[in-house]
């Protein structure tokens, strides 16, 4: 079962985040906080948005994190997905690709175009499960990012 997440999910969300971090590793990175998780959201403007797999008994078995981003090519939003995470022991049971097929149901329903997301080089296993589903990598792209003291410099904070 996929559901959109709720506040009580916090904890568990939390807690996966954490595996998946220990998972790609990279735990140390993590700062992230329930209270920070809570207020991105369900805080009076949500930046973020949750879903969650359960078994048949109500087990959480994995989520997606995910945002609006915008294609100013295509003059629509689309959906960044964040995380996408199964724990362990339930994989190969269809989680995770319930959970993308939710993903792409909101983006068909509400006119958004692109469904994206990221994954580490080495992680093989998740690569061959994206292109299983149609997936293909976008190789003429790099990402870069600003972060910590190279982030407050070009913000003037430093």
């Amino acid at each position: 079962m996929i559901r959109s997440a709720v506040v009580d999910d916090v904890p568990a969300l939390h807690t996966m985040i954490r595996e998946l971090a220990e998972y790609e590793k990279a735990l140390h990175e993590v700062r992230a906080s329930e209270e920070q998780l809570r207020e991105a959201l369900f805080g009076e403007r949500p930046a973020a948005f949750a879903h969650i797999a359960e078994t048949e008994e109500g087990e959480v078995a994995g989520f997606a994190l995910w945002f609006l981003n915008f294609s100013t090519w295509r003059g629509v939003h689309g959906v960044y997905l964040e995380d996408l995470y199964v724990r362990p022991a339930l994989r190969g049971g269809g989680y995770g690709k319930a959970l993308l097929r939710e993903l792409a149901r909101i983006c068909v329903a509400r006119g958004y175009e692109r469904l994206e997301w990221s994954v580490l080089n080495w992680n093989t296993p998740s690569i061959g499960f994206y292109e299983s589903l149609g997936a293909r990598p976008q190789d003429e792209w790099t990402v870069y990012r600003l972060t910590d003291e190279a982030l407050a410099e070009l913000g003037g904070r430093a």
